[in-house]
């Protein structure tokens, strides 16, 4: 069926039904808030995939493709919803890279894009609420549901020995969503959370919360929070007043800013992102040459969520989100030649032949389930105040 589908495409492109056009697509993410770190990079990586398609002519009879950013700061569904209905009603774009914190993605799905038919391809949005959400066939995700991370992280503290931690998380869909799915994976495995307390973003002072969860124990400290934001505060705390010395860093913790703000005072602390060791990895760094750092967390599955859609496409001989959304799905999975970053030029050439194409892209894209990456973890670790990978799971 993908074949036939694939060949169909190709016959409508053939016969000049795809007219060259300006497709706009939306990146909307934190660029101001608690991972504001981390959206420069992951902007950069959407708008690396359009150029390169766009340089290579060979979308949909030469159509150009071009980013508008708008900003969800991360935690605001009121302006994450107003930034989306924007670039659709004013920008006019035909998909939107976003949302990237989970409770303004889903904001974002069923406020806008749901109602108004735009495919969302989220690199970052990782809650578990989201694999079950009303979304018409318009919404995936390159980045794993933190069903997969709560059982990542267990099989890391089991692998290290440790049975007991205390968990502090963000007061909000993300942060309770991956403590919960922790929890449940941990208990399972036959380790004990002695405490799983809530913290709230933009205080000045967490001594309280610090106190709470020093009180009840525990090996190690799970900080699933915001680099940016609670999370670091938390850290700080603890560090200043002996309560914890090791931490565990979920991968809203994980940037160059943590290096930044704790260096050698969080040596031995370790954690997990979403990351693989894949072929596709080094290509997109070559890619990137250093314009930007293609390490970052939710970097490479932001290069491949903007090419996705832009493959999508080709393969529908249309840039109409209620057309592309059904060949996401295709493009993404075997059957079909392995595509990488650096090659979609190569692709939209084997898509308009009627030839399968598997986007294996940055982060070793598999999509399952209701669209959503089936997951592949960097373990880390901070050593020498440096953030080092220790292994991918």
């Amino acid at each position: 069926m993908k074949r036939l589908l694939l060949a169909s495409a190709a016959l409508a492109l053939a016969g000049g039904a795809a007219a060259a056009e300006d497709i706009k697509l939306g990146i909307v993410l934190g660029y101001t808030g608690p991972i504001e770190s981390l959206t420069p990079s992951m902007a950069a990586a959407a708008e690396l995939a359009m150029k390169e398609v766009t340089d290579s002519g060979k979308l949909l009879g030469g159509s150009t493709v071009t980013g508008v950013r708008a900003d969800t700061g991360c935690i605001d569904a009121g302006m994450a919803t107003a930034s989306a209905e924007r670039v659709i009603t004013a920008d006019g774009v035909k998909g939107i890279i976003g949302g990237d914190c989970s409770g303004v993605t889903g904001a974002m799905l069923t406020n806008v894009a749901v109602p108004n038919g735009i495919v969302m391809i989220s690199p970052s949005a990782t809650s578990p609420a989201l694999s079950t959400a009303e979304e018409n066939g318009l919404f995936f995700r390159t980045a794993p549901s933190d069903a997969r991370q709560g059982q990542v992280m267990t099989d890391i503290l089991k692998d290290r020995g440790i049975t007991s931690v205390a968990v502090t998380y963000t007061n909000n869909d993300y942060g309770k969503g991956l403590a919960d799915s922790f929890q449940a994976a941990f208990e399972a495995a036959g380790g004990k959370v002695t405490i799983s307390a809530a913290h709230e973003d933009g205080k000045a002072d967490y001594s309280s919360e610090v106190a709470a969860l020093a009180a009840a124990g525990g090996e190690v400290l799970v900080v699933a929070g915001y680099v940016d934001q609670g999370g670091s505060g938390i850290v700080r705390a603890a560090i200043d007043s002996g309560a914890f010395s090791t931490f565990v860093f979920p991968d809203g913790m994980v940037s160059q800013a943590l290096q930044d703000n704790f260096g050698a005072e969080i040596n031995g602390s370790f954690g997990q992102h979403p990351g693989t060791d894949s072929p596709g990895v080094q290509m997109f760094t070559d890619l990137v040459a250093g314009a930007f750092d293609a390490t970052s967390p939710f970097t490479p599955e932001s290069y491949d969520a903007a090419a996705l859609i832009m493959l999508a496409m080709q393969a529908a001989g249309s840039s109409d989100p209620k057309v592309y959304k059904d060949k996401v799905m295709d493009v993404a999975n075997a059957p079909g030649e392995q595509i990488f970053p650096g090659e979609l030029g190569k692709a939209l050439e084997l898509i308009a032949a009627g030839t399968d194409i598997d986007y294996v892209g940055a982060s070793a894209v598999e999509l399952i389930g209701p669209g959503e990456s089936a997951g592949n973890y960097r373990e880390i670790e901070i050593s020498d105040g440096k953030i080092t990978t220790v292994r991918y799971r």
